[in-house]
C-alpha cells in the first residue's frame, strides 16, 4: 500500500506539500497540486483516517443511538441518517439502546471515547447524568424523535397532535365511544405526549379517558399484548384501542386474536408509527405515519451545522393519519372518513421553532 512519502517522491514535492494538497490548503500552486493529485491517483493512495483525525481533531464520524433496532421505524430512521451523512462525507456508528437507559449510556460513553464529531440521540431516559453532562460539556448533539426538555439541544421530531385529533375524529365518526390507549414509557417525551394528545382529542368530542382504559406499555410487543389482555378482561371492554407504538399494536392484535375476537368487528385497533407490515396484516391497520426519512435527513443537517458551530433550529414535521380497515367501515349516517388516498403523500414542510 502506497504511503504519503511514496506520493511525495512520485510528485517531486515534499511530504508537507502532499499533506497541504490533501487538506485543501490554499498555499499550494496549481501545478504542484496537479502533480500530487496525479500521483495519488496513480499509486491508489488512501490517507490514514486515524492519523488525520489526530492532526485535525476530526474523525468525520457521527454517532447515532436509537431506541430499538428491531423496530422498523428506527431501522428506517437509521438508514436515512446513514445516507444523509454519507452524502456529506461522514460515516455513522450506530448504537442500539434496546429501550434501556443503561445500554443508552454504554453506547454514548463508547461513542465519545471513539472521538466522534457529533452525536444523534433518541433518548431512552432523559434523566441520564452522562447524557446531560455530554450535552452541557459541549459535545455537538441533536435529539431525534424524543428530547430532554431542560437541555439546550436542537430537536428534530414529528408533531403528531393533529394526526391524533384526526384519528379520534375518525373513531368517533365510526361510532366508537369507549376508547383506550396503550401508552409508551412515561420516561420518554413521546410516551407522555401521545397520551396527552389522545386525552385532549377525546375531550373535544365530550369523551373521557378513564384510568381503566389507559395501559402502561414499553414500546415492545409483549407489553401491547399484556395491556390488551387487561382491557379485554374488563366488565365493559373498550370499543377501540390505540397503541402509541407499532410493536405494541402488533402485540395488541395477537391478544385480540388469541381471544377469538375479530378486528374491527369486535374491537377496533389503531397505532402510532406506520410501518410497511401494517399493509399486510388482516385487516390492514390504521396508523399515524411519521415522515421518518425526512426526520433522519434533517437531523444530520442539524448536527453538521452544530459541528460547524452554527446554531440550527429545532424542527417539527407534521405526522399524518393513514386510514385502513382496522377501525371499521363508515356509518351510513355518519360523516365520510378520510381514506388513505385522500391523505397527502408528499414530504411535509417542517414547522420550525427556536431552541431555548
Amino acid at each position: 500500500m502506497a504511503s504519503i512519502k511514496d506520493v511525495a517522491a512520485a510528485a517531486g514535492v515534499s511530504v508537507a506539500t502532499v499533506s497541504r494538497v490533501l487538506n485543501a490548503h490554499p498555499s499550494v500552486s496549481a501545478e504542484a497540486r496537479s502533480r500530487v493529485l496525479a500521483a495519488v491517483a496513480e499509486l491508489g493512495y488512501r490517507p490514514n483516517a486515524v492519523a488525520r483525525s489526530l492532526r485535525t481533531d476530526q474523525t468525520h464520524a457521527l454517532g447515532l443511538v436509537i431506541g430499538d433496532v428491531l423496530n422498523p421505524y428506527f431501522t428506517e430512521l437509521a438508514r436515512s441518517v446513514e445516507e444523509a451523512a454519507r452524502a456529506l462525507g461522514y460515516s455513522v456508528i450506530i448504537g442500539n439502546a434496546d429501550e434501556r437507559p443503561d445500554l443508552q449510556d454504554h453506547h454514548i460513553r463508547t461513542l465519545l471515547d471513539r472521538r466522534i464529531d457529533g452525536l444523534l440521540v433518541c433518548p431512552a431516559d432523559g434523566a441520564s447524568p452522562l447524557l446531560q453532562d455530554a450535552a452541557r460539556g459541549g459535545t455537538p448533539m441533536v435529539f431525534v424523535d424524543r428530547w430532554v426538555p431542560d437541555l439546550d439541544v436542537p430537536v428534530v421530531r414529528s408533531d403528531g397532535r393533529a394526526a391524533v385529533r384526526d384519528l379520534v375524529a375518525h373513531l368517533y365518526a365510526l361510532g366508537h365511544r369507549r376508547l383506550a390507549i396503550i401508552a409508551g414509557p412515561g420516561s420518554t417525551t413521546t410516551g407522555s405526549e401521545r397520551v396527552e394528545a389522545f386525552r385532549e382529542a377525546m375531550a373535544d368530542h365530550g369523551l373521557d379517558l378513564p384510568d381503566a382504559y389507559t395501559g402502561q406499555g414499553d414500546f415492545q410487543a409483549a407489553s401491547g399484548r399484556r395491556v390488551t389482555e387487561g382491557f379485554l378482561d374488563l366488565p365493559e371492554p373498550p370499543e377501540a384501542v390505540f397503541a402509541a407504538d407499532n410493536l405494541m399494536a402488533l402485540g395488541a392484535l395477537d391478544a385480540i386474536r388469541a381471544r377469538g375476537l375479530r378486528v374491527p368487528e369486535d374491537i377496533a385497533l389503531a397505532a402510532f408509527d406506520d410501518i410497511p407490515w401494517f399493509v399486510h396484516t388482516d385487516p390492514p391497520v390504521t396508523a399515524i405515519a411519521q415522515p421518518t426519512g425526512e426526520l433522519g435527513r434533517a437531523a444530520v443537517r442539524a448536527l453538521v451545522a452544530r459541528i460547524e458551530e452554527r446554531n440550527p433550529e429545532s424542527a417539527a414535521f407534521p405526522a399524518r393519519l393513514v386510514v385502513r380497515r382496522s377501525c371499521g367501515e363508515p356509518l351510513a349516517s355518519g360523516p365520510p372518513s378520510r381514506t388513505a388516498s385522500q391523505i397527502p403523500t408528499k414530504s411535509p414542510s417542517p414547522v420550525r421553532r427556536s431552541t431555548s
